[in-house]
């Protein structure tokens, strides 16, 4: 290996680190020196990228990375293994895309000015780590948090979304006024567009169907129509309100259905374009009733 290759590349990994982190010099006195520094500045081959994107971490404090680095390395007993973990284990909850900020973000519908408790947190992680000195039991713990976070997650949505279910239950409202709209118990609305005289399927049968989904405000999110190909499933495999509305009609008939939100994705979104609490319109044609191949 070329001298002048060695001291370009001790050139090339001082200027990976900042100003105040340098580089230590290598003493290179035989091939397999140059073979183990080369192997070293080759492992970090888009390091870089991988701390400032995955890690968070700010270049302009790359010497206390290289501190960290070095104890991380030098640092082998069962007493500092222990300790490297805990550090590790503290950054993922506490890190720029750690466990509090996600819980925060779930939990709060993206409401930045809102948080869980960082001391209470650590106070049941450490109470749960340790497994004793808890307040709470595993399963209470979980069973709690399953509750609670439902309860929580399900206000912050009501908060966020009030003005957008308002008015798609003002939709509702209105639509089921018009002229031929029927509405079922469940709270369902459909207008017959065709009438077909074909069989009605059972909720369990497999249903070949045509359709356009679309919001209220005329925005479509799906189409089979757009993909020139029907789609084919189990009609109690989908929404319930198209579970409903398939059970009811002949094949060959042509609905708009007209799907509250408690009978679609109720709280949830779905593929990105479709808020909680929407109603959602579908145009559904019922082609066919496909037989199980045996």
């Amino acid at each position: 290996m070329k001298k002048v290759s060695i001291f370009m590349a001790i050139a090339a990994a001082a200027s990976l680190a900042s100003c105040t982190a340098q580089a230590p010099k290598a003493n290179l006195k035989s091939d397999l020196d140059s073979l183990s520094y080369s192997i070293g500045m080759a492992q970090t081959q888009g390091l870089k990228g991988y701390l400032t994107g995955r890690l968070n971490v700010d270049t302009a404090y790359m010497a206390e990375f290289i501190k960290g680095l070095n104890d991380g390395v030098s640092k082998t007993s069962k007493k500092d293994i222990a300790y490297m973990a805990g550090i590790q284990i503290g950054q993922q909850i506490s890190g720029e895309n750690g466990m509090i900020k996600n819980i925060n973000q779930e939990l709060f519908a993206g409401d930045s000015t809102k948080t869980i408790s960082k001391d209470n947190f650590m106070a049941g992680f450490i109470a749960g780590t340790l497994e004793k000195g808890g307040m709470m039991t595993m399963e209470e713990a979980q069973t709690y948090t399953r509750t609670a976070m439902e309860t929580i997650k399900a206000k912050a949505l009501e908060e966020k979304y009030a003005d957008y279910k308002a008015e798609n239950e003002k939709f509702l409202a209105e639509n089921k006024t018009k002229e031929g709209v029927k509405t079922t118990p469940s709270g369902l609305q459909y207008k017959i567009i065709t009438e077909g005289k074909g069989e009605i399927p059972a909720d369990t049968c497999k249903v070949k169907v045509n359709y356009k989904g679309t919001l209220i405000d005329g925005t479509e999110f799906d189409s089979s129509y757009k993909r020139n190909e029907p789609t084919t499933f189990r009609a109690n495999q989908v929404i319930k309100g198209w579970t409903e509305a398939l059970t009811m009609m002949p094949v060959g008939s042509k609905w708009e259905l007209y799907i509250p939100q408690d009978l679609a994705y109720g709280a949830r979104e779905s593929g990105g374009q479709i808020k909680p609490f929407s109603t959602l319109i579908f145009e559904v044609e019922l082609v066919s009733i496909e037989k199980d191949k045996k």
